[in-house]
């Protein structure tokens, strides 16, 4: 769950602030890393302000009611972003109040905590399928602190990466199964870029001798659980790893093909910002029915 870059990545660009996601730092260190049933796994431990130690919540909802109120009194319009600033206190204050429950992991049986492993990235999967369970409607999870993907040294150490995420990964996929979720739940695993299948040279390989730079042109996604067809492999690279060759996959058709599959025609999707009409999918984009169940 822990990030480096911040908000740009859970920002919501154009659309008003209102539909900007909520960040959840996990405070747990490597170095007090522990077992998943062990005690020291309390919310109020692992997340920042999950908990107002200098209010109570009777106090904090009349202080969000009052900004309501005085708002109002402004009359119309409303100003987007005083309103953007009293949702984000109204999330605030329901995570403080309820979310405790839903991140408390020590609730869940030692078998699936043992199934989803160890680790910050195997935390914020249980946490994110706990929030699917609890009716959160989109979640988002990184791996790791640091962005340890984002590596131009020894290819090698992604081998530590790919063993930490093989099994949270796969324990999403089973959980949500096992609770009845995931064919409603739409499962998106992946990054922005891939690795070239060359070494990298220069300063920004920081001398070493097996580094590889990001590679934009062939990488791989992959998708499970709401609508989507099981068992589909979708295009191919070159013989080298380097180029999608065989159905090639913009970002646009990935993001098309999500929206489809949220019942959203992504090319009458549009929003009027700074004076024109804006799409999610630009101005392409296609749904990539091949992958559809």
């Amino acid at each position: 769950m822990p990030t480096t870059v911040g908000p740009p990545l859970w920002n919501s660009a154009f659309l008003p602030a209102v539909h900007q996601g909520t960040f959840i730092a996990d405070k747990v260190q490597k170095q007090t890393e522990q077992d998943l049933i062990g005690k020291k796994f309390d919310p109020k431990e692992l997340i920042s302000y999950i908990h107002n130690d200098k209010f109570t919540s009777p106090e904090q909802r009349r202080e969000i009611d009052l900004m309501e109120k005085l708002n109002a009194l402004r009359g119309a319009p409303r100003d987007p972003q005083l309103e953007a600033a009293i949702q984000s206190m109204e999330i605030a204050y329901r995570m403080q109040t309820e979310a405790p429950e839903v991140f408390d992991v020590r609730k869940e049986t030692p078998a699936t905590l043992q199934m989803y492993g160890q680790g910050s990235t195997a935390r914020g999967c249980l946490m994110a399928v706990r929030l699917v369970e609890k009716g959160v409607r989109m979640v988002q999870v990184y791996y790791g602190k640091g962005d340890p993907w984002d590596a131009h040294g020894d290819i090698q150490s992604h081998r530590k990466n790919a063993k930490d995420s093989d099994q949270p990964f796969a324990a999403v996929i089973n959980d949500l199964k096992s609770r009845g979720l995931l064919g409603e739940t739409l499962v998106v695993c992946g990054s922005e870029f891939g690795r070239t299948p060359v070494q990298e040279v220069g300063a920004g390989a920081g001398g070493t001798q097996n580094g590889r730079d990001h590679n934009p042109f062939g990488f791989t996604m992959w998708l499970a659980g709401g609508g989507v067809k099981g068992g589909t492999v979708y295009g191919a690279t070159d013989d080298f790893g380097f180029k999608a060759v065989e159905k090639p996959v913009h970002v646009h058709d990935l993001h098309a093909t999500i929206l489809h599959l949220m019942g959203i025609d992504h090319t009458r999707l549009t929003y009027r910002y700074s004076g024109r009409d804006f799409r999610l999918t630009d101005v392409s984009g296609k749904v990539l029915t091949e992958i559809l169940a």
